[in-house]
């Protein structure tokens, strides 16, 4: 009789389980919809408002550095720049959806060799959505969250939008943002004149810019902004930015 009763306990506390349940369930529908709301609402923001401040600079603050930005508009830049960007980090930038599956294989097997010289398969608009609302690093879980901003942003923003902030918040030195305040770091003139070597030299340093200098380059950097400046060329001729107006 014990027994019977004891079951009999536990099949009536059952419905109460299941309300359980259930409100996890329901708290973690309403965290995802308040997510994906949130995460909209702040990407069609930025297609409008320059991005006052990244999480990268922010850790550049934290670690005592100031902070060099200047933001010009993706139409007052050099072309030679976009190209340049293009030639050097995404040649598919105005082909592709916003993810290069091919670019990312074969960096996995280029990386999977070894070697001095890392590089990602991350296109532009990757890279973009990284800098813009995410911090450096991997994990699955910042991929993630990388990827559902670069649909957003390939949605919602368009490719010439998508250009302008990446040459904008992109570090290209120690506590320096975007190519503009790199070109006058570096040959002393804004971005709305550069030459190919120049704009070259600038895209050259973006996997390590905390590493690499564009005024005076040596070694790697010296020789990758060369076939960089070879390549834009090829962009130019090619129409290859076409998608940017």
């Amino acid at each position: 009789m014990a027994k019977t009763r004891r079951r009999a306990s536990g099949f009536r506390r059952a419905p109460g389980s299941r309300n359980g349940v259930y409100r996890i369930g329901w708290l973690i529908g309403r965290a995802i919809l308040w997510f994906v709301a949130v995460s909209v609402i702040w990407v069609l923001a930025y297609r409008f408002v320059p991005p006052p401040v990244t999480i990268t600079m922010l850790g550049d603050l934290a670690g005592g550095h100031s902070i060099t930005k200047d933001w010009m508009p993706l139409s007052q830049m050099d072309r030679t720049v976009a190209r340049a960007a293009i030639a050097g980090e995404d040649a598919k930038f105005c082909t592709h959806n916003g993810f290069d599956r091919s670019a990312i294989e074969a960096a996995w097997k280029r990386n999977a060799r070894g070697g001095k010289h890392i590089r990602g398969g991350s296109t532009i608009s990757q890279q973009t959505a990284k800098n813009a609302f995410l911090w450096q690093g991997g994990g699955f879980f910042r991929k993630g969250l990388e990827a559902w901003f670069t649909v957003l942003i390939e949605q919602l923003w368009g490719k010439p939008r998508i250009m302008e902030v990446y040459l904008n918040i992109a570090e290209t030195g120690i506590g320096t943002y975007g190519v503009n305040a790199g070109s006058q770091r570096y040959f002393h003139h804004d971005a709305s004149r550069m030459t190919p070597n120049e704009a070259a030299r600038i895209i050259a340093v973006l996997p390590l810019p905390k590493k690499r200098e564009a005024s005076v380059p040596a070694g790697y950097t010296r020789r990758y902004g060369g076939a960089i400046a070879a390549r834009a060329g090829v962009v130019r001729r090619e129409d290859m930015d076409g998608c940017l107006g």
